[in-house]
């Protein structure tokens, strides 16, 4: 089966004297690793229904193994950039805390142990009393930009506001004030637009916080046909006495003709 749509999950103590195991498990520790391990399959995304999930228990210690996981992006992307970094602040919130709750069990106790690992064991991660997994602290610089997108929303009763759908189907609110929108004669409602914008944008993930509008600013992007016939006629003409192109250009470059 392809490794990435399974996943194993293990979690082994010692508990009165006894190894954890299929046969041996107290009740709290069997609802707790099973509600964690449903936690991080979905994540926030909901990109898994455990209702789904193929779940096959394994001898050893406590050990579930989930398949039918080929669809799950963000699960496999989470945990490649868990093993590259170590760090938890890229990865899916809830899927992060589960980790973070895992790791604090396991520095409270030193016999608890949880394993997470594909069948190739090529991506996965190991929770125990050594383990160091962590959130970055992130870094906020203020910044001044154009975001561009469509305005699916303008206005507000108490707070002003522009509601920017993005390219890459994110909406953002930006505040705004109320004199600014006033004094717009031109309907940018349902309209694309380029806005000029403050805020705080984070340096490791990119993203904004405390947008706050400047100014609209002229957007109007068009493609003209016949503009783009002309410049092709034009380098066409331009380019008719080179033989070969390629070497021409390499020896613009400084590089061999």
């Amino acid at each position: 089966m392809n490794a990435n749509n399974e996943l194993r999950f293990a979690v082994s103590d010692r508990i009165r004297d006894v190894e954890v195991d299929p046969a041996h498990v107290p009740l709290a520790l069997l609802g707790e690793f099973q509600k964690d391990v449903s936690e991080f399959l979905k994540g926030s995304g909901h990109d898994i229904d455990p209702a789904h999930v193929q779940i096959s228990v394994e001898q050893g210690s406590l050990a579930f193994v989930a398949s039918g996981l080929l669809a799950a992006t963000s699960l496999w992307a989470d945990l490649a950039h868990l093993k590259s970094s170590g760090s938890l602040e890229l990865m899916d919130v809830k899927r992060a805390a589960v980790v973070e709750r895992w790791q604090g069990v396991a520095y409270k106790n030193p016999m608890r142990r949880y394993v997470v690992a594909d069948r190739a064991d090529q991506l996965g991660f190991t929770v125990d009393s050594t383990s160091n997994y962590r959130r970055v602290e992130p870094i906020w610089v203020q910044v001044e930009k154009y975001l561009y997108g469509k305005i699916v929303d303008l206005g507000g009763k108490t707070k002003a506001n522009v509601h920017l759908a993005l390219e890459n189907g994110d909406t953002i609110t930006i505040a705004a004030q109320k004199s600014l929108l006033e004094q717009e004669e031109y309907n940018h409602l349902y309209r694309f637009a380029s806005l000029h914008v403050t805020a705080e944008e984070n340096l490791l993930t990119g993203a904004l916080r405390n947008v706050n509008l400047l100014a609209f600013e002229p957007y109007q992007p068009s493609y003209h046909e016949e503009d783009f016939r002309l410049m092709v006629s034009r380098g066409t003409r331009a380019w008719a006495d080179v033989s070969d192109q390629t070497s021409w250009l390499e020896s613009l470059r400084g590089g061999k003709a």
